[in-house]
């Protein structure tokens, strides 16, 4: 099993982050804690620092001393020179009203690597004073590309978490899963301002696991909670804003069917689901009920690191036609099903997505190891020969 201190290379992360600090005064690297934003920007900062011969200068905003340096941030950031890294913004966000006037300076001494555990919506108005001058990335837990295939199954087990992954074992895994949860609602979300009782957000969050993959229904959930919808909608948003739970938007346009106007839910790392769910290794997720929703929130998750998700929908009807992911690129539509299955084959469902979508192509992503035709449109596909789909057009 591998260990805590092995380094994993994330290259495909690191020039996309390499890349955005040549174009833009500000890069800024989103997701939830622990997903490796830190190690990332400090390889990044190597690779920098060597390139340009330039400095780097770091600033810990959880280090006492960080934030002292930064009580007057214009003084201490207006002199410097080089790649400034600034990590947990969240916990100074009044920063990002001050990077403006020196992402507009015309020399452009310094780029700066900015570091978040937040969304962007958690945290109010964070990027709004850097429109135009700051591109964002998000930086999700390991990706099976960044892995090799042999990895799957422990990467969906245990999930992308670094630590969680590279734990000693699965009950080492499990345990560090734990205290992650309990961290992130005692100690994460009150440092943000959400006065959400620790308990009843992690209640939330279980019942959350057991709606993974289902369409959004405040009514049912706010029942089953003894709270109203509106309180539901908040304590979803809640996890939304801290990178736990992914809210995917249904597709609809003018067709002549009644289509799904709601959202999906998937809890987004599998790891995490299977600590809600009380899943501890493959024998017990393979006679779980959620089994199908693991692989297809697992799958989707993996798909959507490779390929971004901009434009990323799902498309239901009131009949029972559906398409697990659509992904809109450079005018083109692309639709992937998720089966956890040894053979899929087609679907009359997949022949009316491919219909009234217009899909240019379906892929069927699956355990397996084959890739194989299903039809002129659609190709069933193991999950670990996603990686390929960078190199055809389906690219962000």
């Amino acid at each position: 099993m591998q260990q805590q201190s092995k380094l994993i290379p994330r290259p495909r992360l690191m020039n996309q982050v390499l890349r955005f600090l040549d174009e833009a005064p500000v890069t800024v690297l989103l997701g939830a804690r622990q997903t490796g934003k830190t190690t990332l920007a400090q390889m990044v900062a190597d690779v920098f620092e060597n390139k340009n011969k330039a400095v780097v200068h770091r600033f810990d905003l959880e280090r006492a001393a960080s934030r002292a340096s930064l009580a007057t941030p214009e003084i201490t950031l207006e002199s410097l020179s080089g790649l400034v890294v600034i990590d947990e913004i969240q916990r100074m966000p009044q920063l990002f009203e001050t990077l403006r006037p020196l992402a507009d300076r015309a020399e452009a001494p310094a780029r700066f690597l900015v570091l978040g555990s937040a969304s962007p919506g958690l945290v109010r108005g964070v990027l709004e004073s850097l429109a135009g001058r700051a591109l964002s990335i998000p930086v999700p837990g390991f990706a099976l590309d960044e892995l090799g295939a042999d990895s799957q199954d422990t990467l969906w087990i245990r999930g992308g978490f670094p630590r969680s992954w590279m734990a000693s074992s699965d009950g080492a895994s499990r345990r560090w899963r734990e205290a992650f949860i309990s961290t992130f609602l005692e100690r994460d979300m009150p440092q943000l301002g959400i006065r959400v009782p620790s308990e009843t957000l992690r209640r939330f969050w279980t019942m959350l696991a057991h709606y993974h993959g289902q369409v959004w229904n405040a009514s049912e959930l706010a029942r089953s909670l003894g709270a109203s919808p509106k309180t539901a909608l908040y304590y979803r948003d809640i996890l939304a804003g801290g990178y736990m739970v992914r809210v995917l938007p249904p597709w609809f346009e003018n067709l002549k069917k009644r289509q799904v106007k709601s959202p999906k839910i998937y809890i987004r790392d599998s790891g995490l689901l299977h600590m809600l769910l009380g899943i501890t290794d493959m024998a017990s997720l393979r006679s779980h009920p959620r089994y199908g929703a693991s692989w297809e929130g697992f799958a989707l998750e993996q798909v959507l690191a490779l390929l971004g998700s901009n434009n990323a929908y799902f498309w239901s009807t009131q009949r029972g036609a559906e398409l697990d992911l659509l992904l809109l690129r450079d005018g083109m539509r692309w639709g992937f099903e998720f089966k956890c299955s040894d053979a899929p084959s087609m679907t009359k469902s997949m022949h009316i997505a491919l219909h009234d979508l217009s899909l240019n192509g379906l892929f069927v992503v699956y355990p397996g190891k084959e890739r194989y035709r299903l039809h002129k449109k659609v190709e069933a596909l193991p999950l670990f020969q996603c990686m390929h789909l960078q190199k055809t057009d389906v690219s962000q």
